[in-house]
């Protein structure tokens, strides 16, 4: 900018044009990506590459119908090769210190020559929809690890914080050749029986603090529990962790057995000095062993796949159903009517039901 004559008025310097950001024969160097196959996703899971095996389990959590479709011939074709691992699920409660423990959990079983892989559920705001996806800064050692695979899935609105495609997700992750499967579930709440539905063996940590604190969780969660483990027995909190050791295990013993015969223990853990590791995996190992010898494990499985097949069922039924014209139609005004106390909530859902069933008759 400079001044005019009259020294009154700016006068505006034409500048130099600035050059386009984009490259113009960028077009000319880029590649076109051929979609891949199913048969290209399932070699490269089989061979353990953790690249196709990401974009897989996108697949899986995609909504888009073509992705959808992907997905499931990817899963089918890699069925045969899954079942081979032990799937452990691990919840506790809040700031018992989950994401710490597995990390040193998984570093540990890997020291025994195991591969490792962790689906970390984060939980999802019910405002914004959105969810962190932290947990590979959180495990920054065990995520750099060339024989562990961490995912981190959103837990949406689904049963139990638990991503709907975690359980295919797991199936895939059998086939890539991982020995044992870590599903780090959002929390402690009644709903965690989605995790217990699809895992082989159930931990629960507990922090030091007395038997007490079994009261302030969900009597189905310490039922479903094959293993509970007192975390942070470190320093001074080592005593304490010790007698809520002994408080816990009385407390386990007014609950019924459990339907495995297995009786479940307690020990203490502590992921900063590695203390109890070796033995929760021990011990995860020796439930395996006996469940596998009572025909229990086997049987457990087949169960969880039925139920996830009811499961899959209700879903697809629910989508199909608000997926009809006349329900979308129909549903504002019915639930309006439901909320002015014009209909009760049962005779709206069967005005509905009745819609959707003319809607297939005609």
């Amino acid at each position: 900018m400079e001044e005019s004559k009259d020294h009154t008025t700016p006068k505006v310097r034409q500048g130099v044009a600035q050059p386009n950001k984009l490259n113009p024969k960028l077009a000319r160097f880029q590649r076109k990506r051929k979609p891949k196959t199913a048969e290209a996703y399932v070699k490269g899971i089989l061979r353990g590459d953790r690249m196709l095996l990401s974009q897989a389990i996108t697949l899986i959590e995609s909504t888009n119908p073509q992705h959808q479709a992907l997905a499931t011939e990817i899963i089918e074709q890699c069925l045969p090769s899954s079942g081979n691992a032990i799937r452990l699920g691990i919840t506790g409660t809040p700031g018992v210190g989950k994401s710490t423990f597995i990390e040193s959990f998984g570093l540990s079983i890997i020291e025994q020559g195991e591969k490792v892989a962790v689906l970390a559920v984060d939980p999802t705001s019910q405002v914004t929809k959105g969810s962190i996806l932290g947990d590979k800064t959180r495990m920054a050692k065990l995520s750099t690890h060339p024989q562990a695979f961490i995912r981190p899935s959103p837990a949406g609105t689904s049963l139990g914080g638990v991503a709907r495609s975690t359980r295919e997700t797991i199936l895939l992750c059998e086939a890539a050749g991982y020995d044992c499967i870590l599903v780090e579930t959002v929390g402690v709440g009644q709903s965690e029986i989605a995790v217990h539905s699809m895992v082989d063996f159930f931990l629960l940590l507990l922090l030091p603090g007395g038997g007490d604190e079994l009261q302030g969780i969900k009597r189905g969660i310490v039922e479903m529990a094959d293993l509970v483990a007192v975390n942070k027995a470190d320093g001074a909190a080592l005593a304490l962790a010790k007698q809520s050791k002994q408080a816990y295990r009385n407390a386990l013993h007014l609950f019924p057995p459990k339907a495995s015969q297995w009786v479940p223990q307690v020990v203490v853990c502590s992921a900063l000095s590695g203390l109890g590791l070796d033995k929760i995996w021990a011990l995860t190992q020796d439930y395996v062993q006996a469940t596998k010898d009572s025909g229990f494990f086997d049987n457990n499985r087949r169960q969880q796949a039925k139920y996830w097949f009811q499961e899959t069922i209700s879903a697809q039924l629910q989508a199909l159903f608000y997926e009809q014209p006349a329900i979308r139609a129909k549903l504002q005004s019915l639930e309006q009517a439901v909320e002015l106390g014009q209909h009760s909530p049962f005779k709206a859902a069967d005005l509905l039901l009745a819609l959707f069933r003319q809607s297939f008759q005609k």
